[in-house]
């Protein structure tokens, strides 16, 4: 991995390159654990190193790495996305009329559903943490940045990185290990 000075990313074509090049696998394996369409992961994947090219001249080296301060910029652009197609899908709910459901169609979404029951707890583990947690747990705990690169990521201190990320995994443990004796009670 070379070590290109981001500022130059913004002005310098062999710089944006090797930029590219030593980073973007990390966008895209963040992106990928947050959409499943190929083609959405690639549009982000270049809306996160347009973004970086935009901001290059606001990077500051104190605040943290270059990496942390990428996932920063690709947790902004899927968070946008996410609002962008939640917009869109709201719209479109309010516009189209109601599909009806044949009784085979509710009999396979019923086994599905029972299927990702345990998948659903840590869904639902992770819906009760705050924003802020959840952000720096799924920076550590998915996208293997450290806590320190995480917190520049968020623009937070270490200390506060910490200290949330604790909180995280002590709520996701509560929340799995009541999960689990519900199910096995049910």
């Amino acid at each position: 991995m070379t070590s290109v000075p981001v500022s130059r990313i913004g002005s310098d074509p062999d710089a944006l390159e090797a930029f590219y090049r030593d980073h973007v696998g990390s966008i895209q394996g963040f992106i990928a654990r947050r959409v499943d369409d190929p083609h959405l992961a690639a549009d982000l994947t270049a809306d996160v190193f347009v973004a970086a090219i935009d901001s290059a001249h606001g990077y500051r080296p104190g605040k943290g790495s270059p990496i942390g301060w990428l996932y920063g910029i690709a947790r902004n652009v899927v968070a946008e996305d996410f609002r962008r197609r939640a917009r869109a899908l709201n719209a479109d709910q309010r516009i189209s009329g109601r599909a009806l459901a044949e009784v085979d169609d509710l009999a396979a979404l019923d086994d599905r559903i029972d299927a990702e029951a345990q998948s659903r707890g840590l869904y639902e583990a992770m819906d009760r943490l705050s924003d802020k947690e959840r952000a720096v747990l799924e920076l550590v705990a998915l996208d293997g940045l450290s806590v320190h690169e995480a917190a520049a990521a968020l623009d937070i201190r270490p200390t506060t990185a910490r200290v949330r990320l604790h909180r995280a995994r002590k709520t996701m443990r509560d929340q799995l290990d009541s999960h689990a004796l519900a199910l096995v009670a049910a």
